[in-house]
């Protein structure tokens, strides 16, 4: 049925992968519905995509930011369904995957962190904890469960559950490597959820995993083995699929969103940093939480909120002559222990993860440095960053030869930090700020998800909200 309504105008305040979706969301259901929407995306900067940037070189597909996805939630293969690209996802082959601890890798167990029913004695015999902390991370097995009545860090949680030495040795590494987070203040109930449900069916979480046959990364409802993913061409070729398709939406690059505020008609006017403005009847502002905060000067919800913490972070990638990467031959990637020499916290072979990244007969090794609390190393020249990657590398897998192609990414205040009580404060601050700005929706990684497929979904979700405000009672 035709549903009659007055032009509306939508402004999306950011044109990365939850801006673009929100805007293609928004399109397909106008069209669908024969809505009359004029749809206006903003970016700042003069490409879209945001944190996705794929480098094509050489030969080589180098990813500047992510590189992988996992879609628990379906998402991003319903997204590319929709955009008739789903032909072009691929999986990662398989690998070792390692602990950097002291100075030397120790192997962690397979299926421990993908899923696919990870084995409690390769847990247990594995050489990356002591007899003391095998011992102790086998109390898991007989330790009871609790109700969880409050949030609380991701560290209290796994030592509670496994003791200290686990959490050093596997679970810090693996949240620093892969959201470059602090145990000892990201929040259990926003990171990890599923573990909680895992607790509460099944007491031990080291049987609810093998039970189940889910690892680290398993979201609780998502049955079997997941895979990292990615496109044939890299994570942009999503993006590019996404502004090729935005054939009904009015794309401004290179502009900068100053200030947005309410006029007397409960439209919003936004003013740009060329001097313009535009008036919206529905704003959909995608920006970090800090940048959202001095856009709406007038906000008093935004400026009783602290400011929301961001890790610093850079990407490094080298490529090789194969001949000369002699060691970890099967390796897939590693992570690395605050209880080690590197600098480094992260290591992985784009190369062996997924197949037509790199020339034949050449590796293409991706490092992350920078964390919370060591974030001036990012700060450093690209020459200094070649050389202490290439000094943990030679310590790490015996490499010691300069690469023929060196990418460095500084992405600053780039991985928001969802510390205790963060699910609690977002729905009390979206609560208030919709009686501030009623037709202003902020979404985005600094609220409910900073991996991919939880930024589609948000976008989704926005679009779905905004088309059913407008049809309501129509």
């Amino acid at each position: 049925m035709k549903v009659t309504l007055k032009r509306s105008k939508i402004v999306i305040v950011g044109g990365g992968i939850t801006g673009l979706t929100t805007a293609y969301y928004l399109q397909q259901k106008a069209m669908e519905d024969d809505l009359s929407l004029e749809i206006v995306l903003i970016e700042s900067s003069l490409r879209l995509g945001g944190k996705i940037h794929t480098v094509r070189k050489n030969g080589y597909i180098i990813e500047r930011g992510p590189e992988s996805f996992f879609d628990t939630s379906n998402s991003v293969h319903s997204l590319a369904r929709d955009l008739k690209i789903e032909h072009k996802i691929i999986q990662n082959n398989n690998g070792r995957t390692f602990i950097a601890i002291g100075n030397k890798l120790h192997q962690i167990p397979s299926n421990l962190l993908l899923g696919g029913s990870p084995k409690i004695l390769s847990v247990l015999t594995s050489n990356f904890l002591s007899l003391s902390g095998k011992i102790r991370a086998a109390g898991d097995l007989l330790l009871p469960k609790l109700s969880h009545e409050k949030d609380e860090p991701i560290s209290d949680f796994f030592r509670r559950r496994f003791g200290k030495e686990l959490v050093e040795n596997l679970v810090e590494p693996v949240i620093a490597g892969t959201y470059a987070g602090d145990v000892d203040h990201v929040s259990m109930q926003s990171m990890f959820p599923q573990f909680y449900q895992l607790e509460k069916d099944y007491g031990s979480l080291l049987l609810g995993m093998k039970k189940t046959g889910r690892g680290i990364y398993a979201l609780f409802d998502m049955p079997g083995e997941i895979h990292y993913e990615s496109f044939d061409g890299g994570l942009e070729t999503m993006v590019e699929s996404l502004e090729a398709a935005l054939t009904n939406v009015t794309i401004l690059k290179g502009l900068k969103v100053d200030t947005i505020e309410k006029n007397t008609d409960l439209t919003q006017q936004l003013y740009l940093n060329d001097g313009t403005s535009i008036q919206a009847d529905q704003i959909v502002v995608t920006t970090p939480f800090n940048v959202t905060k001095k856009i709406f000067r007038d906000s008093e919800t935004l400026h009783n909120m602290d400011t929301m913490n961001y890790a610093t972070i850079a990407t490094v990638t080298l490529a090789f002559d194969r001949e000369v990467v002699q060691k970890y031959t099967d390796a897939m990637n590693f992570f690395v222990s605050r209880n080690s020499d590197f600098a480094i916290t992260t290591c992985t072979w784009s190369n062996r993860k997924f197949d037509h990244v790199a020339p034949e007969g050449h590796e293409l090794i991706r490092v992350y440095i920078g964390r919370v609390g060591d974030e001036s190393i990012v700060e450093l020249s690209d020459s200094e960053i070649e050389k202490i990657v290439l000094q943990d590398l030679k310590k790490a897998i015996g490499l010691n030869e300069r690469p023929s192609l060196m990418i460095v990414a500084r992405w600053k205040e780039s991985m928001p930090q969802y510390t205790i009580g963060h699910e609690e404060r977002v729905q009390l601050l979206k609560a208030q700020f919709c009686k501030e700005f009623p037709n202003v929706y902020l979404t985005g990684s600094s609220y409910e998800g900073i991996s991919i497929p939880d930024c589609v979904t948000q976008g989704k979700e926005t679009a779905e909200r905004i088309i059913s405000q407008l049809t309501q009672g129509k």
